[in-house]
């Protein structure tokens, strides 16, 4: 290893494991198992090695730290780049190898570490490193609320290269610890955890989630919004609906209970499943009519691919592109420059990115540009 830069990858091999069996993470006693238990597959893998082969084809020079085995180890050997491995290898890891990995990746001096993860592992890498070292988080996790993540991939190793050239400056940037138990029972409980320093591109950068204040036109608008949309369902069609206060409001509207940060099945104005996971969702529109209805993370602009891994590519190519209706309310879409997906299928992203109409009141839409 010769070059005068160096780059320390981590890999969280479980991050992103509980979201489209619907479990919101992989944090917590025993959630890991009964996630592999509903069928759960690793997706930390394929992302992490979609941002090495990525950052491979940029061609520059630099030095590569791994992770051993599960930690990035494996997904730089098929990506074909030279590397030397940090830690010893095991077939199952914790947030303790994260931390050991990453401290001694600091000890060794790279000019950047990149982890793949989410929420819970930018916490885990925040513990180890502080502000000794600028970082970046390449999204595999389910919940991620920080703002310390690129926004895919692919705009990961972008980011990485032009800061190890010295084209991009620093800025200190939030990192959310936000309680999956709560999650998983409906409740938001996010406060802020700490800052990281996190190369600054802002076309590629995710910023933190931030939630709607609800006041009284924010409230009418989401009532306005639900009333056009139940005006217009379409019976015997299969409605699925993704977390959010305005998809909510619908399922208010109607008298009928929707979970807050679940994904649910509506059907002739009654909802027909709760929570449903990615396998419950396949089956039930499987041959059928249906839509999903999402609104975009506040703050982010995702309407794919952020907490709502359950309406999975499989379940957007069922259901078809022109069967997609996205609302937001003109507050929340005021704050945003575009839309943005990360579903993992590089093919779904592309068919989706474009423009698409937004629901912003009764009877009125907005074009957006999905990126």
């Amino acid at each position: 290893m010769t070059a005068d830069i160096m780059m320390g990858f981590i890999v969280n091999p479980i991050a992103g494991m509980g979201g489209a069996v619907g479990l919101k993470g992989t944090d917590g006693k025993d959630v890991l198992e009964k996630a592999r238990h509903l069928g759960a597959r690793p997706v930390a893998p394929a992302r992490a090695e979609s941002f090495l082969s990525r950052l491979a084809s940029l061609r520059f020079n630099f030095d590569l730290l791994v992770g051993a085995a599960l930690m990035g180890e494996f997904e730089a050997e098929k990506a074909g780049l030279k590397f030397r491995v940090v830690g010893k290898r095991k077939d199952e890891t914790t947030a303790e190898d994260t931390k050991a990995t990453a401290e001694a990746m600091v000890d060794y001096g790279v000019n950047l570490l990149v982890f793949c993860g989410g929420d819970g592992t930018a916490r885990d890498v925040l513990d180890a490193v502080d502000m000794k070292v600028p970082v970046l988080g390449v999204p595999t996790g389910v919940k991620m609320h920080s703002a310390v993540f690129a926004v895919n991939p692919a705009s990961a190793a972008e980011i990485a290269a032009r800061f190890l050239l010295g084209e991009l400056p620093l800025r200190e940037a939030e990192v959310m610890d936000v309680d999956e138990e709560a999650f998983r029972e409906g409740r938001l409980s996010a406060r802020l955890y700490g800052y990281m320093l996190v190369p600054y591109e802002p076309s590629l950068i995710q910023g933190m989630k931030m939630a709607t204040p609800a006041t009284e036109e924010e409230l009418r608008n989401q009532a306005a919004i639900a009333v056009y949309m139940i005006e217009r369902m379409e019976p015997d069609i299969i409605y699925i609906l993704g977390p959010g206060t305005t998809t909510r409001t619908i399922a208010d509207l109607l008298e009928e209970k929707k979970t807050l940060l679940g994904v649910d099945l509506l059907q002739n104005k009654r909802i027909i499943a709760r929570d449903v996971n990615e396998k419950r969702i396949l089956k039930a529109v499987k041959g059928r009519r249906a839509k999903i209805v999402v609104t975009p993370i506040g703050g982010q602009g995702f309407i794919f691919g952020r907490g709502n891994q359950q309406i999975s590519p499989a379940v957007i190519r069922e259901v078809g592109l022109d069967n997609i209706i996205v609302i937001a309310t003109k507050q929340k879409i005021s704050g945003l420059r575009s839309l943005r997906v990360d579903t993992g299928d590089p093919e779904v992203d592309s068919m989706l990115k474009g423009y698409i109409r937004v629901v912003t009141d009764y009877g009125e839409e907005r074009l957006m540009r999905v990126e």
